[in-house]
């Protein structure tokens, strides 16, 4: 064993040290990069949706407009059913016509309005979600990071089962005897907002029930707990 007198051991100390030091930097600034793509991601969908809100107004507007048309239409036909003895039947007709056509418009505004207050909701949804996962990740990383060295990777997926970007959080200090061999699980965000399992690595065979947990609970804390000590306990029989 070297002795703590050697010259060398505190110039080899300070650049261990800063090793690791470098090493956290880096998996912060990844952290970073992925909160503001998220970030980023999540106003361009707020944009779009916005956007449909207004077009979807402006349709309504021109819908309200034929109704009044349509009603201003009625009336006239309504005067000239006076003056028009012999054409009774034929009016009748097309009054009938007429009011088919404006039940029709006012079942199409009802449901253009049922639709956007759904888009609404579902954007309020989202956004909620969205916010709750980014802070469960904030906090996820700063505890496993700071506490047991977890390190946290951006990777693209290009599969039909799992395409867009993925996290993969690699987990270290498993096994006494290989302290350096890592222990991964990839994870993304669905289109409805849930966490997504995409694998593990190695294989845990209570993965499902651990997801399953995760979506009830929304912690993704006590998630990544959990399935260190799945990992550990696989690899300290």
């Amino acid at each position: 064993m070297m002795s703590i007198t050697d010259p060398n051991m505190s110039n080899r100390f300070a650049s261990a040290m800063e090793e690791i030091h470098n090493k956290h930097l880096k998996a912060y600034a990844d952290i970073i990069d992925t909160t503001t793509e998220l970030s980023h991601s999540h106003r361009q969908f707020v944009k779009s949706a916005l956007d449909t809100c207004l077009r979807k107004c402006k349709d309504d507007e021109k819908l309200f407009e034929s109704l009044g048309e349509f009603k201003g239409d009625l009336e006239q036909k309504q005067m000239a059913l006076k003056e028009r003895q012999r054409a009774i039947p034929e009016t009748m007709s097309e009054v009938q016509h007429k009011e088919m056509q404006k039940e029709d418009i006012i079942q199409k505004i009802q449901k253009l309005k049922e639709d956007q207050m759904k888009r609404k909701e579902l954007i309020k949804s989202h956004n909620k979600a969205n916010k709750e996962r980014l802070r469960n990740l904030e906090k996820a990383s700063h505890i496993f990071q700071d506490h047991l060295g977890l390190e946290i990777r951006t990777v693209i997926y290009k599969t039909q089962l799992a395409k867009g970007k993925k996290l993969q959080f690699i987990f270290r200090n498993i096994s006494l005897s290989d302290p350096d061999s890592a222990c991964v699980i990839t994870m993304g965000i669905k289109e409805n907002g849930s966490y997504q399992i995409v694998s593990s690595n190695p294989v845990l065979e209570c993965l499902p029930t651990l997801e399953s947990r995760l979506q009830e609970t929304n912690n993704l804390s006590a998630f990544l707990a959990n399935v260190r000590k799945e990992f550990i306990s696989k690899a300290r029989p």
